[in-house]
Formats: structure tokens, C-alpha cells, sequence
């Protein structure tokens, strides 16, 4: 691994079950993308496309928004505390 591989956030790529999803997105953000996807091949040693990314980005994204999580697990807290009434 290259001293690179430390700067990405997105480390290599778990397998997972998928839903497509198609989105439209400024093309700057698309080449970007592309960019990323190219280092992230060069990095991990796999090939890899945008599309292949964009879901485990925003995996990773929602992970780390706190707000987010706070959100998630106090409605998580209140569908248990109404289950087991």
C-alpha cells in the first residue's frame, strides 16, 4: 500500500447487497468522482468505477454526521420503547 492510502477515507470496498439508484449530479462532481475512483484502483489495486463508490461514500458520510445518528438512534429508542408496550 502506498503512503497514499492514508488519505482517503474510503478504504477498500466490502461486498453488500444492492438497490440501483440513479441520480444526476453537477459534472465537475462527476469527474471528481472518476478522479477518486482512479486513485482509489491505484491505492487498493482493484478497479473500480464512480458508481461502484458513491454508495459506500455515502455510507461513510452518514456514519460520521452525528446529527444524523442522534436521529437515528432516539427513533430507533422510541419504535423499541412502542414495540414492547
Amino acid at each position: 500500500m502506498s503512503p497514499s492510502a492514508k488519505k482517503l477515507r474510503l478504504g477498500p470496498l466490502p461486498g453488500t447487497q444492492t438497490v440501483k439508484l440513479t441520480f444526476s449530479c453537477p459534472t465537475g462532481l462527476k469527474a471528481d468522482l472518476d478522479r477518486y475512483a482512479a486513485l482509489h484502483a491505484q491505492i487498493y489495486g482493484e478497479a473500480v468505477d464512480a458508481a461502484t463508490l458513491i454508495p459506500h461514500m455515502l455510507e461513510a458520510f452518514m456514519a460520521g454526521d452525528r446529527g444524523f445518528r442522534r436521529s437515528s438512534s432516539s427513533s430507533t429508542r422510541r419504535n423499541e420503547k412502542a414495540a414492547s408496550v
